[in-house]
């Protein structure tokens, strides 16, 4: 989580910095999913569980709804779509050093 003093999470990169937090999200993509079910396989504990989910939330990441007495966690895709835009931007300018790497180095054998 967020050191002593540092502000809070609140954007979607900031949140998606945390391997649990990411790991989180990639277990949510494939359905609803209550605390218990995504804390099982994570080397935390369910409160720490429940704080990575409050960052989620409120980085607009997740939303949470009722189960009968469960609550039941969802995973918001819109504010993926921003990194999705992001990384695209990124493979293009990769994309285009290497283009001019490779023919930088067939014009110089």
């Amino acid at each position: 989580m967020a050191s002593p003093g540092a502000p809070p999470v609140s954007d979607v990169y900031g949140a998606l910095a945390h391997p649990i937090r990411r790991e989180i999200v990639q277990v949510l993509a494939s359905g609803d999913k209550g605390v218990r079910e995504l804390a099982a396989p994570l080397p935390v504990s369910r409160p720490a569980v429940s704080q990575h989910l409050a960052v989620l939330r409120s980085a607009g990441l997740v939303t949470v709804g009722r189960a009968g007495r469960e609550r039941r966690y969802r995973l918001c895709r819109e504010p993926l779509e921003d990194v999705r835009g992001w990384l695209a931007q990124l493979d293009e300018f990769w994309a285009h050093r290497l283009t001019r790497l490779r023919e930088h180095l067939d014009a110089n054998p």
